[in-house]
C-alpha cells in the first residue's frame, strides 16, 4: 500500500526530504514523475497513469503536504520502514487504505523509478 498524509497536518515539512523516491510535495506544488526518479521520457506508473516524466502534473492537496501514489514505495528498497511516517510529529503520514501493493509490487515500482 502507500502511505498518505491526512487533514491533521501541521505543514512542518518534516517529511518532504525523507522520501527517498521525491514522492511527497508541499500542498499546492506540481509534481513530476522525473522528480527525484531517473524515469526519463514517457512512463506509466504501476497504477495505470501514463504522462511525460518531465510534464508538471496537478497537486493532489492545495493546503496540507501530499504524497504521490504512483511514487510511493512505503521506502521498500530503502529503509525498513516508511521514513516520512517515522519523522511525522503528528503521525499524520498514515497507511493509504485505498492502495494496497504487495512488497513484490512495491519493490517492482521502486525498481522501475531508479533504473
Amino acid at each position: 500500500m502507500a502511505i498518505m498524509i491526512t487533514d491533521e497536518c501541521i505543514n512542518c515539512g518534516a517529511c518532504e526530504p525523507e522520501c527517498p523516491n521525491n514522492a511527497i510535495y508541499e500542498g499546492g506544488s506540481e509534481w513530476r514523475f522525473a522528480d527525484g526518479t531517473s524515469i526519463k521520457g514517457t512512463f506509466t506508473s504501476k497504477l495505470g497513469f501514463t504522462a511525460d516524466a518531465n510534464a508538471a502534473q496537478a497537486p493532489k492537496q492545495m493546503d496540507i503536504y501530499y504524497i504521490v501514489t504512483d511514487k510511493c514505495t512505503e521506502c521498500v528498497g530503502f529503509h525498513d520502514e516508511p521514513q516520512c511516517a517515522a519523522v511525522c510529529p503528528v503521525d499524520c503520514c498514515v497507511d493509504d487504505p485505498d492502495y494496497r501493493e504487495s512488497a513484490e509490487d512495491l519493490t517492482a515500482k521502486k525498481n522501475s523509478m531508479h533504473a
